[in-house]
C-alpha cells in the first residue's frame, strides 16, 4: 500500500508540473494483483458463507438466525414491534435495518415460525408490508417447539464481543425444505423450492423406517405444477408452474390460483402486454383479489375460451418454468445436493438433537433423584442433629458425610461435598413439614420418568417417529398440499396464437406478405406463423410471415403451414418439360427447411402444373382430362379419380397420365376424404384429447361427429372433438355423442325437496344447457347415457323398525323422453338413503348412418360456436373447409 501511495504522489507531482500523463505511462501503473488475490476472495467467501446461502444444520441464513435468536430473547408471550426486533438483531451483526426488516417480513409471510400482527404484505398481490414501526411479531408455537433448545445450542461471540449468539440453532424439523431459500452469491447461487409441511413429515418418517420417498415442491400461491423434470432439486432440473384458469361463462375466464414467483399485478401486466402485441384478445380484466385470488378475464365475442386459455399459458406469465439449484453450506463450504439428501440429513440431525435432549433430560432427572434421595436420608435419619455441636465448617461437612454413609449404598453415584453443601441449605421450615409419603411418591415419579427416558434412548428411532407424528397432529391442520401436481401438455404457440394480421398475395409478381393490402386477401395469420406457397412451375417453399416476401411468380396456392400435418393432402397434375409426359401425384408436406425451394416435378426445365388442389382432410376429387387433337388419337377425354392414386412423399415423380399434349383438366366431382375416421382418446392426466392412444378411447370420429359433455353442475353440451379443447374438473360424462340416445338424470329439486327423474335429448351445437332446476339447493344425483338404465333406491332404517327393502326402477318405463327444460317426474315421496345405478337392460343400438363426406376435425379449427365477422373470414373458412382448386 505504501508503494502505491508513493506512485500516486509522484504521478500527481508530474501532472502539476504540466506534464501529460501519456508521456510516461509505465510509472503511473499500479499493480492490484495482490488486492484481487486476497480481498476479492475474502469478499466472495463472506458473501457465500455469511449472506446468501443457508446452512444445512438449521436451514437459516445468518441474518435469519439472528432474527430468530432476537425474537427468542425478547419473547414474553406478547407481540413486539418489528422495529424493536430489528434494533435488537443489530446487536449481533451490523446488518442494515432495512435488510433485517425485509428478511423478517419474508419469514413472516411464510406463516410458519412467526406469529404476525398488522399489515405484513400480500404474496398474492405483491403489496409490500407496512413500515416496521407499525407491524408486530412474536414467535409461533411451532417455532418455539422446534427451533430452540438452549441447553444443546453451541454459542459464539458476536462481531463486537459483547454478546453471545448461536452458531446454529437446534432445529428439529426440515425447515430449509419447508420454507425454501433463494440467494445469489459470488460465483454461485441457490434456489431451494418450498415443500409441503405434511409431506416433509411423512418423508422423514419413511426415512426413519428405511423406506423410499419422493419430494416435490408445494407453493403458497397454489397453482398447478409439472414436476416431471424436477431432478430432485439438483442443478439442471426444471419444473413448470401454471395458473389455475377456468371458464366462468362463454366470454369470461377466471384465474383462481397463480404461479409461484408471480403476483396478480405482474400477471395482469403480462396479459395486457400479450394483448397489445396481438398474441391474445382480451376485452377487459378485473382484479377482485382479496384473501383469495380472483382475476376475471373478459373475452370479446367470437373468441374460443379453450384457445384463449392455451394462449394465456403460451404468451403470458400464467405459465413459467423454475430451475431449482440445491446449494447449502456444510462445514463452512458450499455443497450441491438434492432435496432427498437434504431431508435425510435434516432427519438424521433431528434424531441426534432429540438424543442429546434426552441425555440431558436423563442426567437432570438422575440428579433430581440423587438429591431427593439424599434429602430424604438427611431428614428421615435426623442427620441434621449431628451438626449441632460442630463449631467449624469442615466439621459440619464431616459430620453430615459420616451420618450419610450407612444409608447411601443404593445411590447411583458417590456423595460429593457439593451435595452436602446443598443439604445444609435446606430450611428448617421444610424439615419440619417434611412428609415421608410425599417424598417417596416424588422419588417414584422420578424413577418412572427416568425409566421412560431410558426407554426412549433405547428406542430412539421410534421416539423420533412419534415426535414427527406429534408435529403433524399438532400443527398439520390447514397445511395440506396447495399446488396440484399434473403432467402438462405441450402447447404449440402457432396453434393458439390469435390471428392478429392478414396475409395477402400478388400471384403474378410472386409476392406474399402482410403489407400488400391492395392485393388479394388470403387468410388471417399471426406474426409467428409459417406460410406454404406453391407456384405454377411446380415449386414449393415454406417461409416466415413477413411484410413482403418474394417466393416466385405464378403463385397457385398460399396457406398457413402446419408442421407434422399428415392430413392435408395435395393433389397435383404436371407436365414434365416442354415435350415430356404428364404425371399425377398425391403427397403430404410434413417437414421442410424454411426458405428452401423444393421442386415437385420430375426436375425437367419448363415443367408446368396443369392442376392443383389442397385438401385439409385428404379429399380425392374426380377430374376430366382433355387432350389436344393431334394425329390419330382416338380418346381425347376421360376421367381420373384421385382416390386411385396412392399418397406418397413430395419428392415422388408420380404416375403417368398421358404422353400426349393435355389441353385442359376440369373438375368433374368434388372429393370425399380418403382418410379413415380418426380414433380419439381422452388422457385424464393432462385432461386433453389425443390421437396417440393415451388414456380412454372415446371412439372413431368423422367430420360431423361431436363429443357429449355433462358436468356435476347439471350442464350438458356437445362440442367438436378439437384436440386443444379443455375440460373442467367437475366433468362426469365425456363420450362420443349419439343424437338418438336419450340422457337419463335424477336430481334433487331444491324448492320442492324431492328427487325428480327425467329423460331428454340434446341438440347439436356448442351450447351449454342446464337440465336441472336453477334453485340454489338443487343438485345432480346421478346421470346415465345408457339406452335402458336401471336404478336402485336404498331407504333409511327407522328406529325400532326393519328397513324397507330396496326398490329398483326401470327408468325407460318410468318416464318418457321429454324436452331438456322439462322438470320431469317425481321419483318418490319417501326419504331415500342412496340411489345407485345398476347394470342397464339389454338393448341393440341402431346402426349409424353413413356420412356423405368423411372428414375429421383438425385441432387448428377455431371455436365452433363463433360466427364469422366479415366476408374475408368466410372466405378463409371456405378455403380451409373445401380445398382450393385451380383449373388450367
Amino acid at each position: 500500500m505504501e508503494e502505491n501511495e508513493d506512485l500516486n504522489e509522484e504521478q500527481n507531482e508530474n501532472l502539476s508540473a504540466g506534464e501529460s500523463p501519456q508521456e510516461d505511462t509505465s510509472e503511473a501503473l499500479t499493480r492490484v494483483t495482490g488486492m484481487y488475490k486476497d480481498w476479492f476472495l475474502d469478499y466472495a467467501s463472506y458473501v457465500i458463507l455469511e449472506r446468501a446461502v443457508p446452512a444445512i444444520e438449521d436451514g437459516f441464513k445468518p441474518v435469519q438466525r439472528r432474527i430468530m435468536h432476537s425474537l427468542k430473547e425478547l419473547d414474553d408471550g406478547r407481540y413486539n414491534k418489528v422495529a424493536n426486533v430489528v434494533g435488537h438483531t443489530m446487536q449481533y451483526h451490523p446488518h442494515g435495518d432495512a435488510s433485517i426488516a425485509d428478511a423478517m417480513v419474508q419469514i413472516g409471510q411464510k406463516d410458519l415460525l412467526i406469529d404476525t400482527q398488522g399489515n405484513w404484505g400480500n404474496i398474492l398481490t405483491g403489496d409490500r408490508a407496512a413500515a416496521s414501526r407499525y407491524i408486530e411479531a412474536r414467535l409461533s408455537k411451532f417455532g418455539l417447539e422446534v427451533v430452540f433448545s438452549p441447553k444443546i445450542t453451541e454459542w459464539q461471540m458476536s462481531y463486537d464481543g459483547r454478546k453471545k449468539e448461536p452458531v446454529n440453532l437446534p432445529v428439529k424439523f426440515p425447515l430449509l425444505l419447508a420454507q425454501g431459500a433463494e440467494g445469489i452469491a459470488v460465483g454461485l447461487s441457490t434456489k431451494i423450492l418450498p415443500h409441503n409441511f405434511i409431506e416433509l413429515i411423512d418423508a422423514s418418517i419413511k426415512h426413519l423406517k428405511g423406506q423410499r420417498f419422493k419430494l416435490f415442491p408445494d407453493f403458497p400461491t397454489a397453482g398447478i405444477i409439472d414436476v416431471t423434470n424436477y431432478n430432485d432439486g439438483l442443478r439442471g432440473g426444471k419444473i413448470r408452474v401454471r395458473a389455475r384458469i377456468a371458464q366462468k361463462d362463454k366470454n369470461t375466464l377466471v384465474i383462481n390460483e397463480i404461479p409461484y414467483g408471480t403476483n396478480t399485478s405482474s400477471l395482469i401486466d403480462s396479459i395486457l402486454k400479450a394483448n397489445d402485441k396481438g398474441k391474445i384478445k382480451v376485452k377487459k380484466i378485473e382484479d377482485n383479489t382479496a384473501a383469495e385470488v380472483e382475476i376475471l378475464v373478459h373475452l370479446p365475442s367470437g373468441i374460443s375460451p379453450d384457445k384463449s386459455i392455451d394462449a394465456l399459458y403460451a404468451f403470458t406469465s400464467c405459465e413459467s418454468s423454475i430451475s431449482p439449484l440445491g446449494c447449502i453450506i456444510e462445514d463452512n463450504k458450499p455443497l450441491f445436493i438434492g432435496v432427498t439428501e437434504m431431508l435425510k440429513r435434516s432427519t438424521d440431525a433431528t434424531v441426534e438433537l432429540l438424543k442429546r435432549e434426552l441425555e440431558i433430560q436423563l442426567n437432570e432427572l438422575e440428579e433430581q433423584w440423587h438429591f431427593a434421595s439424599l434429602e430424604r436420608i438427611f431428614i428421615e435419619n435426623r442427620i441434621y442433629r449431628d451438626i449441632e455441636e460442630e463449631e467449624t465448617w469442615e466439621g459440619v461437612i464431616k459430620a453430615i458425610d459420616k451420618g450419610l454413609k450407612p444409608h447411601t449404598k443404593h445411590l447411583k453415584r458417590a456423595v460429593t461435598e457439593e451435595d452436602i453443601v446443598r443439604l445444609t441449605e435446606i430450611r428448617i421450615k421444610r424439615i419440619s413439614k417434611f412428609d415421608l409419603d410425599k417424598a417417596q411418591q416424588h422419588l417414584e415419579s422420578l424413577e418412572e420418568k427416568i425409566t421412560q427416558v431410558k426407554y426412549h434412548l433405547e428406542n430412539l428411532v421410534e421416539f423420533a417417529i412419534d415426535y414427527f407424528n406429534n408435529l403433524k397432529t399438532t400443527y398439520g391442520k390447514g397445511r395440506e398440499r396447495k399446488s396440484e401436481i399434473r403432467v402438462f401438455d405441450d402447447i404449440e404457440a402457432t396453434k393458439v396464437v390469435i390471428r392478429n394480421t392478414k396475409l395477402y398475395v400478388n400471384r403474378e409478381e410472386g409476392f406474399v406478405g402482410t403489407s400488400l393490402r391492395r392485393d388479394e386477401y388470403v387468410t388471417d395469420c399471426s406474426d409467428i406463423d409459417d406460410i406454404i406457397v406453391f407456384t405454377s412451375d411446380g415449386k414449393m417453399m415454406v417461409t416466415k410471415v413477413d411484410s413482403k416476401t418474394f417466393v416466385g411468380k405464378g403463385i397457385l396456392h398460399v396457406a398457413v403451414f402446419k408442421k407434422k400435418d399428415k392430413r392435408t393432402t395435395y393433389n397435383l397434375v404436371y407436365k414434365d418439360g416442354k415435350s415430356g409426359p404428364t404425371y399425377i401425384k398425391r403427397f403430404n408436406v410434413t417437414s421442410v427447411t424454411r426458405d428452401k425451394q423444393y421442386d415437385l416435378t420430375a426436375g425437367s426445365a419448363n415443367s408446368k402444373v396443369l392442376y392443383f388442389s389442397a385438401n385439409p382432410n385428404g379429399e380425392a376429387e374426380v377430374v376430366t382430362v382433355n387432350l389436344r387433337q393431334a394425329g390419330s388419337i382416338k380418346k381425347l377425354k376421360w376421367d381420373i379419380d384421385f382416390a386411385d392414386v396412392l399418397i406418397k412423399g413430395r419428392g415422388s415423380k408420380g404416375n403417368i397420365v398421358t404422353k400426349y399434349t393435355v389441353k385442359r383438366i376440369e373438375l368433374k366431382e368434388k372429393g370425399v376424404s380418403t382418410l379413415k375416421p380418426r380414433k380419439i382418446w381422452f388422457d385424464d392426466v393432462v385432461r386433453r384429447l389425443n390421437v396417440d392412444g393415451r388414456g380412454e378411447l372415446l371412439g372413431e370420429f368423422r367430420g360431423d361427429d361431436l363429443l357429449l359433455i355433462i358436468t356435476q353442475k347439471g350442464i350438458a353440451k356437445t362440442v367438436l372433438p378439437v384436440l386443444t379443447a379443455r375440460f373442467d374438473d367437475d366433468m362426469i360424462v365425456l363420450e362420443k355423442w349419439n343424437p338418438l340416445k336419450p340422457i337419463s338424470a335424477i336430481y334433487w329439486e331444491g324448492e320442492k325437496e324431492r328427487f325428480y327423474v327425467k329423460r331428454f335429448l340434446i341438440e347439436a351445437g356448442n351450447k351449454e344447457e342446464l337440465f336441472i332446476s336453477e334453485h340454489p339447493k338443487s343438485y345432480l344425483e346421478l346421470v346415465s347415457t345408457d339406452w335402458r338404465p336401471m336404478i336402485e333406491m336404498e331407504f333409511p332404517k327407522p328406529r325400532g323398525k326393519e328397513a324397507k327393502e330396496n326398490q329398483t326402477v326401470d327408468v325407460e318405463n318410468f318416464i318418457s323422453i321429454k324436452g331438456i327444460k322439462a322438470q320431469g317426474n317425481q321419483l318418490i315421496t319417501e326419504k331415500v338413503k342412496n340411489i345407485n345405478l345398476l347394470d342397464p337392460l339389454p338393448f341393440e343400438e341402431p346402426e349409424e348412418k353413413e356420412a356423405a363426406e368423411i372428414e375429421v376435425v383438425d385441432e387448428e379449427n377455431v371455436d365452433s360456436g363463433a360466427k364469422d365477422d366479415n366476408q374475408e373470414n368466410r372466405k378463409e373458412n371456405d378455403d380451409d373447409g373445401e380445398g382450393q382448386i385451380t383449373l388450367f
